[in-house]
């Protein structure tokens, strides 16, 4: 008979990496990713002398990595890090996950955090300061909304021009 790699089909969630696939997938050395685990960025699990890291953490190296190559220092990384640990109890791949409520945004010079719908928070100044977002298409469409209900005035029969038949 055949037999089936098992594994292959594991879920997701249940799926271990090592550290020459993670080193593969966010594009760093395996010495990076042995640095990062000393220094508790990301620590994976050990089986034996190899590192195995699940799903989450391979999203979290490549963000990570991603940020590194766009110049930002490993201390402030660790900022954001801590920063989402301690104040919202969330780790960095459950913001990164499809559904989250909450986004990290860059702009080259700093990384901020929108955790609400109208506001931002710049990490790496002042986390208790946010910033207050004003989408322009919001209100644009703001206005189309309110044209589309209301005819304009030239079109809508006035209550004072009656006319009266005599």
């Amino acid at each position: 008979m055949f037999r089936t790699r098992e594994h292959s089909l594991a879920p997701l969630e249940t799926q271990a990496y090592t550290s020459a696939d993670v080193a593969r997938i966010a594009g760093v050395s395996l010495r990076q990713l042995q640095w990062w685990d000393e220094r508790k960025v990301v620590s994976p699990s050990q089986d034996n002398h190899k590192r195995l890291y699940q799903p989450n953490q391979v999203i979290e190296v490549s963000v990570i990595a991603e940020l590194r190559r766009k110049g930002f220092s490993l201390q402030n990384i660790r900022r954001v890090l801590r920063f989402l640990e301690k104040e919202l109890r969330k780790r960095l791949s459950e913001v990164l996950a499809p559904d989250s409520e909450i986004h990290l945004l860059t702009d080259g010079k700093s990384i901020y955090l929108e955790d609400a719908p109208e506001r931002i928070i710049d990490l790496l100044k002042n986390a208790r300061q946010p910033m207050f977002l004003v989408c322009v298409t919001d209100q644009a469409r703001r206005l189309t909304t309110a044209v589309q209900r209301k005819p304009p005035k030239s079109e809508a029969p006035s209550p004072a021009r009656r006319s009266i038949v005599g």
